[in-house]
């Protein structure tokens, strides 16, 4: 078993593809605390050794929680993924201060201080893997604040890289374009909505599909444990959509 022995902390593990990265890591042997906003509907439905922690990403006091946890659950970390995400579907016109303010608390404020709460947690040769997206270098209507906050992320993951070097800790950074979760990664949308997002999603992917939450796991898992000489990098899994791929007509 691959993982026998990494202990790992997952941050938005309950769904889509921390989910997927929370269930490699068990089917492969490793022990890992996952937190969501609500994590019940997993208790007792995880193979292997779960502990799963009710964090809301945009709270300093649950991160401060979860790092007490992790602390005490399982002592040092081999890798920690910070996968905190919310979207909307939100035109300028329409946005509202609390949209944004909660859009850069929970992408961008909620991951700075979760990786400064664990990294004194992870051991020489660990690792950091972020999710950002596929929005965070593109123009895509109705994300401009997600797409801000997510290129936020993407700009402190290297300084972090810079910051953790010195200790053998590497901080990589995943960024996913369209993937099949339930939610498509956005929140209060009508399905009708969802349904015409996914659709320009097929459309306009090269790859002309979108990812499997898996697909976007094996990447995770690969900047954690396989990459040993990368750090401060940015793996795209887009389909193409974000390499400016030209189609023949």
């Amino acid at each position: 078993m691959k993982y026998v022995g990494k202990k790992v902390v997952v941050t938005g593990g309950t769904h889509g593809m921390g989910l997927a990265v929370v269930r490699a890591l068990l089917e492969g042997g490793a022990e890992v605390l996952l937190t969501g906003r609500d994590v019940t509907p997993l208790q007792g439905k995880l193979p292997g050794k779960a502990h799963l922690l009710s964090s809301d990403a945009a709270s300093l006091s649950d991160i401060d929680a979860l790092g007490a946890a992790a602390a005490e659950t399982l002592g040092e970390l081999d890798l920690v993924f910070v996968n905190v995400g919310f979207a909307t579907l939100t035109p300028y016109e329409v946005a509202t201060p609390e949209v944004y303010d909660r859009t850069f608390d929970v992408n961008t404020k909620g991951a700075y201080f979760t990786a400064q709460r664990l990294a004194g947690l992870v051991r020489p040769g660990g690792s950091f893997v972020f999710t950002t997206s596929v929005a965070a270098e593109a123009g895509i209507a109705g994300m401009g604040p997600y797409s801000a906050a997510k290129a936020a992320v993407r700009s402190f993951a290297r300084t972090y890289a810079a910051e953790l070097a010195p200790r053998g800790i590497r901080v990589n950074v995943v960024s996913p374009g369209y993937t099949d979760t339930p939610t498509m990664g956005v929140t209060g949308v009508p399905s009708s909505v969802l349904a015409a997002f996914k659709a320009t999603g097929d459309e306009v992917t090269p790859l002309k599909r979108h990812a499997a939450p898996e697909e976007v796991a094996t990447a995770v898992l690969f900047l954690a444990f396989d990459a040993t000489f990368t750090t401060g990098a940015d793996l795209p899994v887009d389909g193409g959509l974000g390499q400016r791929l030209t189609l023949p007509a």
